[in-house]
């Protein structure tokens, strides 16, 4: 049985850093493309960023480019969300995915899914 089980979230301060993880379990880890999406209430959720499998290759949303930065410990079936320079906007639910693609285009090239972890950005 797939689990991908996310943690890290919590409240922070504008302008703050948090660093999200996710722990993989009944898969082989190395093989998978792993990225983060983040949803809010009544919006689609929204691609974050990617690192491919096959190359390492980072991919990263356009709202969170040069702010956000993606790793992989394959040793620990870990990947990482580091978010530096948080804004309010920031704020919904995180969740990390997995794909067996070693390139993703979207939410439904993504075969397993975490429960999500809550961050919010506020003053």
């Amino acid at each position: 049985q797939v689990q991908l089980v996310e943690s890290g979230g919590g409240l922070v301060q504008p302008g703050g850093s948090l660093r999200l993880s996710c722990e993989a379990s009944g898969l082989r880890f190395s093989l998978y493309t792993m990225a983060w999406y983040r949803q809010v209430p009544g919006k689609e959720r929204e691609f974050l960023a990617a690192k491919s499998y096959r190359d390492g290759r980072e991919t990263y949303g356009n709202s969170v480019r040069g702010r956000f930065t993606i790793s992989r410990d394959n040793a620990r079936n870990t990947v990482y969300l580091q978010q530096d320079s948080l804004k309010p906007e920031d704020t919904g639910v995180y969740y990390c995915a997995a794909s067996g693609r070693s390139r993703t285009s979207g939410p439904y090239d993504f075969d397993y899914w975490g429960q999500g972890t809550q961050v919010t950005v506020s003053s």
